[in-house]
């Protein structure tokens, strides 16, 4: 799958709040900085069950493919004329149907995407949050070493996703 600018977000907001941290203080009001799992809130969507189907479908029939072409990679150059087309071809129908099945699922994951969104933003707003990372991706780049339990969004923005 390709990368989306949503996966790209947070690494946005850490470097704009890094860049926030550089201005005088004196002259900065103080911001309120929450967190949220983003894994969580993508997997409390009603349509996560149907995304999650059609990866494991896709995964299903792409793995079986991926082996075959392994099994001639394995061979090497003992691989004959037949099997090094029939590899070409494996890896042809690989392509089409991962493309197929990215084309199945994207409008799906938008949607989920914008909900979730939509969700953070309301919660972040009647909160009075200017900035809102996603904790893992915060924890892991060493950009946030300590947080606040109060600072987690993530049970609101859950319960502003159900219908």
């Amino acid at each position: 799958m390709k990368m989306s600018a949503k996966a790209l977000a947070p690494i946005a907001l850490m470097a704009a709040f890094g860049l926030g941290t550089l201005a005088p203080h004196a002259q900065t009001t103080p911001q309120k900085v929450g967190f949220v799992d983003v894994s969580k809130l993508l997997a409390a969507h009603p349509n996560d069950k149907e995304i999650q189907d059609v990866q494991k479908k896709a995964d299903a029939e792409l793995v079986g493919l991926d082996k075959q072409v392994k099994a001639i990679d394995a061979k090497g150059t003992a691989a004959t004329a037949a099997e090094k087309q029939q590899r070409e071809q494996l890896v042809a129908t690989i392509k089409s149907k991962a493309e197929a099945y990215d084309k199945q699922i994207q409008p799906k994951i938008a949607v989920v995407e914008k909900a979730v969104d939509t969700a953070v933003g309301a919660i972040a707003k009647s909160n009075g949050y200017a900035i809102v990372m996603d904790r893992s991706v915060a924890q892991k780049s060493g950009l946030v070493i300590y947080a606040d339990a109060t600072t987690d969004m993530t049970d609101a923005a859950v319960k502003a996703l159900k219908p």
